[in-house]
Formats: structure tokens, C-alpha cells, sequence
């Protein structure tokens, strides 16, 4: 995942809460489920003196961000610095956590999001048949609107009347080009003011939509096969071909990493393990930082300075710093990542760097130490 979905975290200030659960729809008492697991986490939050504020902020930025139909999870961290923004990320999940994670620490704990988050924060999802379409723009609050075309009529003519362009079929072919136009005019706008990064069709006039828009907007179009205008369409069909989606492209940002991180070791282009990654996140060297299973491994840093990051003490005196914060690697050095600009990758079984954490590297790091 690109860093700048996370810089909010680099500069808010701790502690932070992080918390993910299941926020699944697709089931009749989901609402009661929610507020079941909500008193959970109200109950885990008191019992570790977070303060009552903080607690009703994440209680209610749940409560106001509805989750699609379907299967789902929710990511959400809070600041608990007194006079903060309380909420700093506030998410949607692709695969719902099977238990409920809380965290109260030092820094943000994000690595459930870059394994299971939606890959782009934006995106819209357009139904859209002959006479127009329901745009739903979902950005972290989601926003629908309507688009009727303009044109009329749009139902085909009847076999026995005159066809041709100037004809009864040929207005009705005209109509539906022009409503299918005023649509592309207004997914491109949405596109390009709300910076989106996909655009999802679905509907009886998906491929005429996506030949309509410009190329920018084409190349980031994914036409799904089911949903629509019509009533009683399926909305859990459509999340989870979405979710399918995202899926995809998170393999194949896995795969990609997999075969640069394999070539790299040979050009002195990738690193592995604590020591080498916390000193090419020091230089700024890391191009791609792949997270596997760190468990409790622990790293050590500066008072002052997240930067000056070392796999212990003795590391983080030589370089003249002041050793006083140990600090979990799976908060620590994604943050540093985030912080320096590097990609975040959540590894699976074609991945197994050593302690954990390896790295693609921007440039050769001449500097491990």
C-alpha cells in the first residue's frame, strides 16, 4: 500500500488505539451483533484507563460509517493524546479479523490494514442501464446520487417501424449514446475532483459506459458482472466481487514484491532481517517494506527520534543516540516506512524474510551497519 494512505499517523501524536473486528452485514441481527461487540471493546478500552472520550469517538465513528452488505471487517485508530484528534484512521476491511484486536500503545498498529484494507480508500461504484445510472462514491463516508440522461425515448422501437437514423430506432440509439455520455461527463468529474482510484460499473450498460470514458478514467474502469439498476439487486454479490478484486490486485502487488525482493538480493537490492532493514529505514533506502510475521519482536529507538531505529540498545548508542524506547517492529517499522515513503507489503507464503521483515531497496544501502 502507498504510504501517504497512512501519513495522518505519522503526524498525529500518541498513545493510540488501535482496534479491528468484525463488522459484518449479512445477517438479520447484525445491528445487535454490533452493539455487542462494541460493549466489548467499551469494556477492553476502560478496563486499560483510556480515557471516556476516546471511547465514545471510536464508539461513534462505528456507529455512523455504515458497513456495506456482506462480509466485512473495521479498522479504527484513535489518538489518545489529551486535546487530539481523536479519530486518525477509520476503515473498512476486504476480510473481517476472526477475533477482536485492541491495542493501546506508544504508536498506531496498521499492519491489519495493509493485509486486509481496501487497496484504494476511493473509489465509485456506477449501476448503469440506458437512461442513466446510481453513482455511489465510497471515500471513508459514502455519498450516492442519481444520474438521469437526458435523453429520450430510450425503448426500442417496434420491429415494424422505420429503422435507420433518422427513424424511430435511430432516436432511440441516439437517446441512449447521449444518456450514456452524460453519464461518462459526470463519473470523470467525480473521478477526477474526489481523486479516486478505481471506478467500479456494474449494470446492463457497463460496456457502453466503459467505452465512453477518457482513457485516464478507462484504465482504472473494472466491469463487474453482477448488481445493477434494477430492483432487488443482490448488494452482497456486488461487495464480495469487489472484494474479489482487490484481492487480485493485492496477489499481484505480493508477486511483484516476491520477484523484486529475489532479484534484489543479487544486485544488493534487497535486505532481510532486523538488523539490515532498521538500518536501510534509517538511510531512507527502502523502496518496499514486506511485513511478515514479526510476533513480539521488539526494537529499540531513540527518545526523540523514531528514525534513529536500531534491533537493540547497543545498536542505537553507537550511532549517539539515547536507547530509551523499546518498541513493538510491527508498529515501529511500518511508521518509519510511512514516514520515509516506502510501500507496504503484507507477506504471504512465497515470502519468508528472516526475524520477519525484509526490504526492496530504492538504491543499494551501503550504510548497514
Amino acid at each position: 500500500m502507498n504510504a501517504e494512505r497512512f501519513r495522518r499517523l505519522v503526524d498525529a501524536t500518541g498513545p493510540f488505539v488501535s482496534v479491528y473486528f468484525d463488522d459484518s452485514h449479512d445477517t438479520q441481527d447484525a445491528a445487535a451483533q454490533l452493539d455487542a461487540r462494541l460493549r466489548d471493546v467499551r469494556k477492553h478500552l476502560e478496563d486499560e484507563a483510556v480515557d471516556a472520550g476516546v471511547i465514545e469517538a471510536i464508539d461513534a465513528a462505528v456507529r455512523a460509517k455504515h458497513p456495506p452488505v456482506g462480509r466485512s471487517g473495521r479498522a479504527v485508530i484513535a489518538s489518545a493524546a489529551p486535546g487530539a484528534p481523536a479519530i486518525v484512521l477509520d476503515e473498512h476491511l476486504a476480510v473481517p479479523p476472526t477475533t477482536t484486536s485492541i491495542r493501546v500503545s506508544e504508536l498506531p498498529y496498521f499492519v491489519p490494514v495493509v493485509e486486509h484494507g481496501m487497496l484504494h480508500t476511493s473509489y465509485l461504484l456506477v449501476a448503469v442501464d440506458h437512461t442513466g445510472a446510481d453513482i455511489a462514491l465510497r471515500d471513508g463516508v459514502s455519498h450516492a446520487e442519481t444520474a438521469e440522461g437526458s435523453g429520450h425515448p430510450v425503448h426500442k422501437a417496434h420491429k415494424a417501424e422505420t429503422v435507420g437514423y433518422g427513424g424511430p430506432q435511430g432516436r432511440v440509439d441516439e437517446a441512449v449514446r447521449k444518456n450514456i455520455r452524460e453519464v461518462a461527463d459526470r463519473v470523470t468529474h467525480l473521478f477526477d475532483d474526489k481523486k479516486v482510484g478505481i471506478v467500479f460499473i456494474t449494470g446492463d450498460a457497463r460496456t457502453e459506459l466503459a467505452a465512453a470514458l477518457p482513457e485516464r478514467v478507462a484504465d482504472k474502469a473494472v466491469q463487474l458482472k453482477g448488481g445493477g439498476r434494477a430492483a432487488g439487486t443482490d448488494e452482497a454479490e456486488v461487495h464480495q466481487e469487489i472484494g474479489e478484486e482487490f484481492a487480485k490486485r493485492r496477489l499481484a502487488a505480493i508477486h511483484d514484491a516476491a520477484q523484486r525482493f529475489a532479484a534484489g538480493h543479487g544486485a544488493g537490492l534487497a535486505v532481510e532481517g532486523l538488523a539490515d532493514v532498521t538500518s536501510a529505514l534509517r538511510d531512507g533506502a527502502v523502496e518496499t517494506l514486506i511485513i511478515g510475521e514479526l510476533a513480539d519482536a521488539t526494537v529499540v529507538a531513540d527518545h526523540d527520534q523514531l528514525a534513529l531505529i536500531g534491533p537493540d540498545a547497543d545498536t542505537v548508542s553507537a550511532l549517539g543516540g539515547s536507547p530509551d524506547r523499546v518498541l513493538r517492529a510491527d508498529e515501529a517499522l511500518p511508521l518509519l516506512a510511512v514516514a520515509t515513503g516506502a510501500t507496504l507489503v503484507r507477506n504471504d507464503e512465497r515470502l519468508r524474510p528472516a526475524d520477519g521483515i525484509g526490504a526492496v531497496l530504492r538504491y543499494p544501502d551501503m550504510g548497514q551497519r
